[in-house]
């Protein structure tokens, strides 16, 4: 009938329900969004994209090392490349839709999906977005760090510390049974408690046996609204928190980079999580 939401979850013919059947139908009941089965990743499932994460983390943790004033963002694109096919892993990035390479890499207005290119070169007081996302054994894992490039304005680095505590504070909202809008609301209001606004575009999302799955997860809302958050679901947490206003726009040339509308600065974190009974558990850092 028009109007009304399809069900989405059912237990299958045969089998017993669970309490986390009891759950799920209890808020689908009363008209919630909740996931499908198959957004509940098996055992299996989680430990192929936990080892993901550690490909994915060790390439972040090589750019930390190596990433400095003077180094071109192709010079950063090449590390990950490397780095990623030395541990028998794929750059999920290079080729997806059309994106020429293995990483993103976001510096000072731009918001996400800047692509690394020789004359690009990283200076002094540069905040830089590096985001990647790895492929090991058909298992995804997307996480994205902050860095800066010596010592920066003030207004920089709260701006990186205010984003990373959004992500932060989006984990500890996140538990069995709450919503997404329960996690953009805390991320939301802090931000704004903080001079700062978030990108309203672009979101966190599923992942782990494709690039983006279900469900959206947006970093701003109301409490109680988006899609329940059960054990077993896998997606990321990335808040864009900019430091002038929310909106952004694509650059025409590429069609791929991401930039504040009135060109301040924007900073960015990520992980890729697994929810359990006890709350969240990172797959990626």
């Amino acid at each position: 009938m028009a109007g009304k939401r399809m069900n989405r979850w059912f237990v299958p013919k045969g089998q017993e329900m669970t309490e986390m059947d009891k759950k799920i139908l209890f808020y689908q009941h009363k008209g919630h969004l909740v996931p499908t089965r198959k957004l509940i990743k098996t055992p299996e499932q989680i430990e192929g994209t936990r080892r993901s994460g550690v490909v994915n983390t060790g390439v972040l943790d090589l750019v930390g090392r190596e990433i400095h004033a003077g180094m071109s963002t192709a010079a950063i694109d090449k590390l990950v490349y490397e780095y990623t096919l030395d541990h028998h892993a794929v750059p999920a990035t290079l080729g997806y839709e059309g994106f020429p390479k293995s990483c993103c890499v976001s510096v000072n207005e731009v918001v996400c999906h800047g692509i690394p290119n020789e004359c690009e070169i990283l200076e002094e007081g540069d905040i830089v977005n590096v985001d990647c996302t790895t492929i090991l054994d058909g298992y995804y894992a997307d996480a994205s760090r902050m860095f800066i490039i010596g010592q920066t304005t003030p207004e920089k680095e709260k701006l990186v510390k205010v984003a990373k505590e959004c992500l932060e504070i989006g984990m500890q909202t996140a538990k069995p049974y709450c919503f997404v809008g329960d996690l953009g609301h805390a991320i939301d209001r802090h931000a704004r408690k903080n001079g700062f606004s978030v990108v309203r575009d672009l979101c966190g999302h599923g992942v782990g046996l494709e690039f983006h799955e279900e469900p959206d997860v947006e970093h701003y809302g109301k409490k109680g609204t988006g899609m329940l958050l059960v054990p077993g679901m896998v997606f990321t947490i990335e808040p864009m928190i900019n430091m002038g206003t929310w909106e952004v726009f694509i650059d025409e040339e590429d069609g791929w980079t991401v930039v504040t509308e009135d060109e301040l600065p924007s900073a960015q974190w990520e992980h890729t999580f697994v929810m359990t009974e006890q709350g969240l558990e990172i797959l990626t850092y």
